[in-house]
């Protein structure tokens, strides 16, 4: 009798400790890249030669000196080629020159006209078999671009920096210690063309697309937005790069519940794929019942935690009356 009183209570420990966890959170991740050096202190070797650019590219409004007129002229800047100094030096492109990928004739001004017509470069054009990149598989990137729905577009002028800005672009996902900054970042890129219309006109003739009208099947479709990217349900897996760059038409998104709410969930091979590998070092209950990941039997439910407070302090409640009893009997 006593050893199975052990045994229960040890059970019901085991559950308390899991619910505890999931109620008062749990230790935050470590970030993953130890090597990043601090934005705030970083300075580039060509901060002086870009200071040059962000003169007027860093801000609304320039001036410069129109010798055919022989005066001061103010004008404002496009908005398309205004460049955040800030976003810029905590990018991964920081420590580059902007001469580095625009040509040199940039340094004087007024600039001449078919400067604009510039070829630009693409990710694989210098990250492309470069073995200081290896690990991040450009190639395998630019393999599954060519498979992917967005590809259709390039005769249209799509390329990486549709979605990735050059200027502002930095690794988010795989670095982040805060999932739900790193979906907003990630899911803010898809919906600065899937919802901005003049955006998206730009690529495709296709009338103008209500997100949440499209996505009206979607149950609780604000939670879903909040804790997983669009690319989750949109894109194939893929485990040999980053993040899936194979965008599949809308036909064959995922729908079906059981694909991410599951043991097996989609979700650990994407969204939670650093996660889940850094916290599986503590073994499996701590790197998949533990962390954010919605599986179904393990969902993070807080009504669910409180009850099972509730019934632990029944059963204490019980054995310490039972104890009270047994004393006062005898």
């Amino acid at each position: 009798m006593k050893l199975s009183l052990i045994k229960y209570f040890f059970c019901l420990f085991l559950i308390y400790a899991g619910s505890a966890s999931s109620v008062f959170g749990r230790p935050e991740l470590k970030t993953q890249q130890a090597d990043v050096k601090d934005t705030v202190t970083f300075r580039s070797p060509y901060y002086d030669d870009n200071e040059r650019c962000f003169k007027c590219h860093g801000q609304n409004k320039y001036e410069y000196t129109n010798e055919n007129l022989g005066r001061q002229v103010k004008a404002m800047m496009y908005s398309e080629i205004i460049i955040d100094r800030n976003k810029f030096y905590e990018s991964n492109h920081r420590s580059f020159s902007c001469t580095d990928c625009h040509s040199d004739e940039y340094a004087k001004f007024p600039h001449a006209g078919e400067l604009r017509m510039e070829q630009t470069f693409n990710c694989i054009d210098c990250h492309g078999g470069d073995e200081k990149f290896a690990k991040y598989n450009f190639e395998g990137i630019e393999a599954e671009y060519q498979k992917s729905t967005h590809y259709k577009l390039d005769a249209e002028g799509f390329t990486c920096w549709n979605c990735h800005n050059p200027h502002e672009y930095k690794i988010n996902i795989r670095n982040s210690s805060n999932i739900k900054e790193a979906i907003l970042y990630d899911n803010n890129i898809c919906l600065r063309c899937h919802s901005n219309f003049n955006q998206f006109q730009i690529l495709s003739d296709r009338e103008e697309i209500n997100i949440l009208q499209k996505h009206e099947w979607l149950p609780d479709q604000e939670s879903h937005f909040k804790n997983v990217r669009c690319i989750e349900c949109h894109s194939e897996l893929n485990d040999t790069i980053l993040v899936s760059h194979m965008i599949n038409p809308v036909e064959k998104a995922v729908k079906r519940c059981n694909e991410c709410h599951s043991k097996n969930s989609l979700l650990m091979s994407s969204l939670y794929k650093f996660e889940s590998k850094e916290q599986r070092k503590d073994g499996f209950l701590n790197g998949i019942m533990l962390n954010q990941s919605y599986v179904i039997g393990a969902n993070r439910n807080r009504y669910l935690n409180i009850l099972s407070l509730v019934m632990f302090g029944v059963v204490l409640i019980i054995i310490g009356g039972h104890i009270f009893f047994r004393l006062t009997k005898k």
